[in-house]
């Protein structure tokens, strides 16, 4: 769906605060994937993902949508903005209308549908991230934490994306809500059939719903592969700043402790596993 090819990009250039933020990067975007795009802070992910609907434009490189250039001079970047929906940190804090539907209808509305496409569009997206109709006339601000993430996210979702960028969509949330809002990212994936690429510190949750992983480190892409390509590089990510799953980090002690188990997990559900095994193994030994 989207190639990135030879980003690079610098803050301030030709001034004295001349900063390159991100240095040749290359990566591609595939149809109904999650990307998982991890890094240490200052590592160049959220400057990153700005280039990805344009909001900022690379110094060199180009990225391609369906094999066009966005930078051609006859591209329409609004096209692009409607195609590639961004989800920046604490998304709630851009909410601004009286009522929950008429804040997920603005975009739709913004892009030139009807009142009533827009209405129908801001309703299914509300549907999809689980806000029920009593709150559509309800101002935002008297949700909750997470419904008000829920309401926010429904707003990009109303226009209708092929690609759903999402910056530490569930920063500041307590555990079960940060929970369920990854399990509505991993909904929304399924449902809508899109694309979407995850900014995220915690590395259980990408190891979890990542179908593959990016690493970002000193402003280049220095790996990408699948969640166990990457979270299998223990002492490498451990050396750029990066951690791994916790699971993954206690299983390979025990692993190099000579627990009989082949390779460090992943998640929690495949730790249990392998752990079991072992021990019913043992078991079945001393019979």
């Amino acid at each position: 769906m989207m190639e990135v090819r030879n980003l690079t990009f610098t803050y301030g250039k030709k001034t004295v605060n001349e900063c390159k933020v991100l240095d040749d990067i290359s990566f591609e975007i595939r149809e109904g994937e999650l990307i998982g795009l991890i890094g240490s802070s200052g590592s160049g992910k959220t400057t990153l993902i700005k280039h990805l609907n344009g909001l900022l434009k690379a110094d060199s490189g180009d990225i391609l949508f369906h094999g066009q250039s966005i930078y051609d001079k006859k591209y329409v970047l609004s096209k692009l903005r409607k195609e590639v929906g961004l989800v920046f940190q604490y998304p709630e804090q851009q909410l601004f209308k009286n009522t929950v539907l008429a804040d997920v209808s603005f975009g739709p509305l913004n892009m030139g549908l009807s009142h009533e496409d827009a209405e129908k569009s801001a309703k299914e997206s509300l549907e999809l991230v689980g806000i029920d109709s009593d709150y559509y006339y309800v101002s935002p601000l008297e949700l909750s934490g997470g419904q008000k993430r829920c309401v926010a996210i429904a707003g990009v979702l109303a226009m209708n994306p092929k690609i759903l960028v999402m910056d530490e969509p569930a920063a500041g949330l307590d555990p079960g809500t940060r929970r369920s809002i990854y399990q509505l990212v991993e909904r929304i994936k399924k449902e809508r059939q899109i694309a979407v690429v995850l900014v995220s510190h915690h590395m259980e949750d990408v190891a979890e719903y990542a179908d593959r992983v990016l690493v970002l480190h000193d402003h280049r892409l220095v790996r990408q592969g699948t969640v166990r390509e990457i979270f299998n590089q223990i002492d490498y990510l451990k050396s750029i700043g990066i951690g791994v799953p916790q699971i993954t980090d206690v299983t390979e002690k025990l692993r190099l402790s000579g627990f009989a188990i082949e390779h460090a997990a992943i998640t929690v559900d495949e730790a249990e596993k392998m752990i079991l095994e072992v021990l019913q193994k043992r078991k079945g030994e001393r019979r």
